[in-house]
């Protein structure tokens, strides 16, 4: 995938467009964002999350989700919130893109605070709004749906030959993610309040915590396939020591929900990898009839905002 780059290298970005198939042209778009950008900031996620993850689409709220990935298992449950009215009302489980950046954030602003507590002022505001997700109209509704959820659901984590898992049945964060139903001047409170982790999900997240490169996420901030891909590789690469084959069995067992073949999955993912691939310029991955072969590779962020993690 790296031709992509060394195409925009040598040609630009609209030399390199007349030089690929159709198809590819909106590669050579986000390639050449990602070579022109300058901001080395890295966000966070939890391991698990790099090697299982959420829906992509939403479930019948009263299904919970189990995923499958490599050598750990992953388990959300829906839960409940208080409706305002002396009862509660069900939440599914947190799906999409919306719910993989709003805990991306989380988590990010729990590492490099040093603190379970996160704010949900200016900085996710504008967090949010860097990523591409409007806080206004139906962007919004769409923000606080996921946020109930995450806050309602329940994770298990489960690693394989381990006694005890990461965390068992135990939310992401404490009371809920508080958000207001209208867009009146009441939605300013959204910003002022803080939100906690749970002891047992910000304890797993410190200590197993994986950085990932913010302005990727950005170009890819819309598909929740390609940010579960690159998060993947962003976890795996840089860490082999050898070229290392995946079977599509297994890359199917892992990113697959929703398609029962791994001959429907294929080109799907291929058009999900490309993405991926085109925000992570030192990623080198080779697609082949039996499936991938993951090489060596640089990690996503520079070695010195690796530093933030130590």
């Amino acid at each position: 995938m790296g031709d992509i780059h060394d195409l925009v290298l040598k040609h630009g970005r609209q030399g390199a467009m007349q030089l690929v198939p159709d198809e590819d042209r909106r590669l050579v778009d986000i390639a050449a964002k990602v070579l022109e950008e300058e901001n080395s900031a890295l966000g966070i996620t939890y391991s698990g999350f790099c090697l299982t993850a959420l829906p992509h689409r939403r479930l019948p709220d009263e299904q919970h989700w189990e995923r499958r990935g490599q050598r750990i298992t992953l388990v959300v449950e829906p839960g409940r919130l208080p409706d305002g009215k002396g009862s509660t009302k069900l939440y599914g489980v947190p799906y999409g893109s919306r719910a993989r950046l709003i805990l991306l954030y989380l988590q990010t602003q729990a590492i490099r605070s040093k603190s379970p507590e996160v704010e949900l002022g200016r900085s996710m505001k504008a967090w949010m709004e860097r990523m591409g997700a409007s806080i206004g109209g139906k962007a919004y509704q769409d923000i606080r749906e996921q946020a109930n959820r995450i806050s309602a659901c329940h994770l298990t984590f489960m690693w394989d030959g381990e006694r005890k898992s990461a965390f068992s049945k135990d939310s992401i964060v404490k009371d809920g993610i508080q958000l207001w139903d209208g867009l009146d001047d009441r939605q300013q409170r959204l910003w002022v309040e803080t939100v906690k982790l749970s002891d047992s999900f910000f304890k797993a997240l410190k200590e197993h915590p994986v950085p990932i490169w913010e302005p990727a996420i950005k170009a890819i901030a819309t598909q929740s396939m390609a940010i579960d891909i690159y998060v993947w590789l962003s976890y795996r690469l840089h860490v082999l020591g050898r070229a290392t084959p995946i079977t599509w069995a297994a890359v199917h067992g892992q990113f697959g929900a929703g398609y029962r073949a791994v001959r429907q999955f294929k080109p799907r993912f291929i058009e999900c990898l490309k993405t991926a691939l085109a925000v992570y310029p030192d990623a080198r991955v080779d697609v082949t009839d039996a499936g991938l072969v993951l090489h060596p590779s640089a990690p996503p962020v520079p070695e010195r905002e690796l530093a933030l993690l130590r």
